[in-house]
């Protein structure tokens, strides 16, 4: 057999480069082609004599992995198996065949285009049909309509734009539709926004994410009356949010009725190669024109959108650009001609099979799961599952009513169910699921295996894994929407705690602190209550316990705020909001010492600098000139030693005041150092492993603390700051010759007694033991030390 040399050496070239793409960083330096690629950021002149291929594709790897932090989990990608490759090879290949000689290229063109066509209009029932491959997925629709809108006006291609005057066309499409689908279609054709007729859904009877049949019919009856011309509908088989399908059925009578184009898109569609199809969805097969996202139903990339349709005029299609004379642009049909090659019919429904599976195995789990409620057009079918978290279940259960819960229920609920997308995505990686807002459920969950499991490669064990990280989270979603209130209580019974109302966080809520400092303006107020909050922040977050406190999010209203994220069953409200009012009073009272600390200490540097200069000239008095006489004063110091007046001093901090060193010395004269007397807190200290804010009883290694958090708070401001009367653990000597000043003098007349010592001796112990049953005995430490 054979083989074209070109085609070898491609394929080789091909897989050479999926391997250095795909291995990621070296394993022998895994920063090296960051550090070269941060080097070449810059891009320069091309080189003279070029770069190999094997460099090249490091350069594209380095670019793919710029944005990579090795501190954060990297994104996982699409899984390009071999049926990716061969999408990616029909690229490269359809590069090779246009450089065919034309008569070759002619004959390989129409071969691809009419096999790809036949699989595809046999795989998905759609008989007699024609194919238009595109790449943005809007195409296709767009070129229909243009389509149409040479049939309907027989001189619209000489006349222009000018014969629409005579009749304005009207395109009806789903209010379910993509967002700005009808926008882009008025923009691209020039027609007027007048142009679109948007139809809501129904709101009595049948799927609220349907369209309204009967409503239809009435605008459209409308609109032949006033003299326009109903051109096409686009309806829906799978609406981009909920996965519903319209009554295709009804719609095709209709379009019938009144000579209009039905069009229909949707992921659903898929289920057409299936050998069992639900009724509503086989009614699509009679449709004018249908667009299949081939791409991320199979997991392939890189692969053109196709849009079937039936029209019998060529020369219409061809004005209509849905057929092209030009044959490179019949080469965009390769890549799928190849795929679908591979893959096999067998291999094509199994993959769409499999992800029809996957959504009835999610479906039949979240069933039996408590406030979760699922929204679900066909629950046999249905390849698309949407959920979200709602107490309505045990509010009903237990006779209550949900509506009227409390003010914002619904934007509430709306930001938990969000934080629950985010955190199952995280989770569970290979699930795909998504954040969707439908205007009657609110935000939801979707699952949509058919748009995600062949390019992430979802299993059954993904799918369960999904469901068990959801049953530990719905408990914790319960406690959060429950503590709410009580947290919001507790804010309010504090008058130094601003309760903030933001129900897009979700979490327990949002508090601020407020300082008690009345006589500051606005500005300096506002820059007063940021440090304050900051710092409890600080405060907060180091703090052994299991919530998570943060600036809430990143574009939030709020600023200067505490927000607290998701609680549990056993949290302690009323502790955790003590909590944050004591640690926001220490550190606000810790502000106003650090404050007035610096007024005295600069009165207190003025008065030391005046008593010094006092100091100075008494000792000049008291030592005579001649003593300042460099040679006579050594001379004469020698012979007569002077004894100075002057005392030392020391600044006490605590009392803002300039005192004598004398009892200071004389008391360390006498002493062996006073003992430092045990901290108030250390009573109350936690054990290893105990969390703070948990409720009595709820976990076994916290249930010995009863002490509070405000407690601790306040004894570890008593201990850093300590009040002027009190001694202080890290200077006891200072504080306590300013504490004990008035007994000072008594002080040494304790030891002057030698004879009775051992009888003194056993005195004091006797004492020192009455001193330890009494609880406040601050006079046998100093006798025991005097001894």
């Amino acid at each position: 057999m054979m083989v074209d040399p070109t085609l070898a050496e491609m394929g080789k070239n091909l897989n050479e480069a999926m391997k250095i793409l795909e291995d990621g960083r070296k394993a022998s330096d895994p920063d090296a082609d960051r550090r070269q690629f941060s080097r070449s950021s810059i891009p320069g002149p091309l080189q003279g004599d070029g770069q190999d291929v094997a460099s090249i594709l490091q350069l594209v790897q380095n670019l793919m992995h710029e944005d990579e932090e090795e501190d954060k989990p990297s994104h996982r990608m699409q899984n390009v198996g071999e049926q990716g490759h061969m999408a990616l090879l029909g690229h490269s290949l359809a590069a090779y065949i246009s450089v065919l000689d034309r008569e070759r290229l002619r004959k390989l063109i129409t071969r691809i285009a009419s096999d790809t066509t036949l699989w595809l209009c046999r795989l998905f029932r759609y008989e007699s049909g024609s194919a238009y491959y595109h790449e943005d997925d809007r195409e296709g629709l767009l070129k229909v309509c243009r389509l149409v809108i040479n049939t309907r006006y027989e001189d619209y291609s000489t006349e222009g734009y000018t014969v629409l005057n005579s009749r304005q066309p009207v395109i009806y499409q789903s209010a379910t539709c993509r967002p700005g689908l009808g926008q882009h279609l008025c923009s691209q054709l020039g027609l007027p926004l007048s142009s679109l007729c948007t139809v809501p859904c129904n709101t009595m009877f049948g799927s609220q994410h349907q369209m309204d049949i009967a409503l239809l019919d009435k605008l459209i009856r409308e609109d032949v009356e006033t003299g326009k011309l109903p051109l096409l509908l686009i309806a829906n088989a799978g609406t981009p949010g909920a996965g519903h399908t319209d009554k295709l059925g009804r719609l095709k009578e209709l379009c019938e009725q009144y000579g209009m184009w039905l069009h229909i898109e949707g992921v659903n569609l898929a289920t057409l190669a299936l050998g069992e199809v639900s009724s509503p969805v086989t009614a699509a097969t009679r449709s004018d024109s249908m667009t299949l996202t081939l791409g991320p139903w199979l997991g392939l990339p890189a692969v053109p959108a196709v849009t079937l349709y039936r029209h019998e005029d060529p020369a219409l299609s061809l004005a209509a650009g849905l057929t092209s004379s030009q044959p490179v642009e019949k080469l965009r049909a390769l890549p799928l001609w190849l795929s679908l090659q591979y893959l096999g019919h067998d291999g094509i429904v199994e993959k769409i099979r499999h992800a029809v599976e996957l959504s009835q195995q999610l479906l039949e789990k979240l069933k039996t799961l408590a406030s979760i409620k699922t929204s679900v057009e066909d629950e046999l079918n249905s390849p698309v599952v949407v959920f979200r978290f709602s107490q309505e279940t045990s509010a009903e259960s237990s006779g209550g009513s949900v509506e009227g819960y409390f003010a914002g229920e619904r934007e509430v609920l709306d930001s938990l169910n969000r934080w629950l997308c985010e955190r199952l995505a995280q989770l569970v990686p290979a699930s795909g699921v998504d954040i969707v807002e439908l205007e009657d459920e609110g935000t939801c969950v979707r699952f949509t295996p058919l748009m995600t499991a062949a390019a992430l490669g979802t299993q059954r064990c993904d799918v369960d894994l999904l469901v068990e990280r959801l049953t530990e989270l719905v408990p914790v979603l319960n406690c959060t929407l429950r503590l709410r209130l009580d947290f919001r209580e507790e804010v309010y019974r504090h008058s130094a705690l601003s309760y903030i109302e933001d129900l897009s966080w979700p979490g327990l809520g949002a508090v601020r602190y407020e300082p008690r400092i009345e006589e500051l303006n606005d500005s300096k107020r506002q820059l007063e209550v940021e440090k304050i909050n900051s710092e409890l922040l600080v405060k907060l977050g180091d703090l052994d316990a299991d919530l998570i406190f943060s600036t809430g999010l990143e574009f939030g209203p709020e600023k200067d705020c505490i927000f607290i994220g998701m609680a549990t069953e056993d949290l302690d409200v009323a502790e955790l909001v003590d909590t944050i009012a004591a640690l926001g009073r220490d550190i606000e009272e810790n502000g106003r010492l650090l404050e007035n600390m610096t007024e005295v200490v600069r009165k207190g540097i003025q008065e030391a600098e005046l008593q010094l200069q006092k100091d100075n000239q008494d000792k000049l008095m008291e030592e005579g000139v001649l003593r300042q006489i460099p040679l006579v004063g050594s001379v004469l110091n020698w012979f007569s030693p002077f004894q100075s007046t002057v005392k030392g001093r020391t600044f006490n901090l605590a009392a803002g005041s300039l005192d004598s060193t004398e009892p200071i010395y004389s008391m360390k004269a006498q002493t062996g150092g006073l003992a430092s007397p045990e901290t108030p807190t250390s009573s109350a200290k936690r054990l290893p492993g105990q969390r703070l804010f948990r409720r009595e009883g709820a976990g076994g290694s916290d249930s010995h603390s009863e002490t509070s958090s405000v407690g601790q708070a306040e004894d570890l401001s008593r201990e850093r700051f300590p009040q002027p009367t009190t001694p202080n653990p890290p200077s006891p000597v200072p504080d306590e010759a300013v504490s004990v000043a008035p007994e000072s003098p008594e002080t040494p007349q304790v030891p002057a007694e030698p004879e009775p010592t051992q009888e003194n001796g056993e005195v004091g112990t006797q004492e020192g033991e009455e001193e330890e049953r009494r609880p406040e005995g601050q006079e046998a430490p100093v006798e025991e030390t005097g001894r």
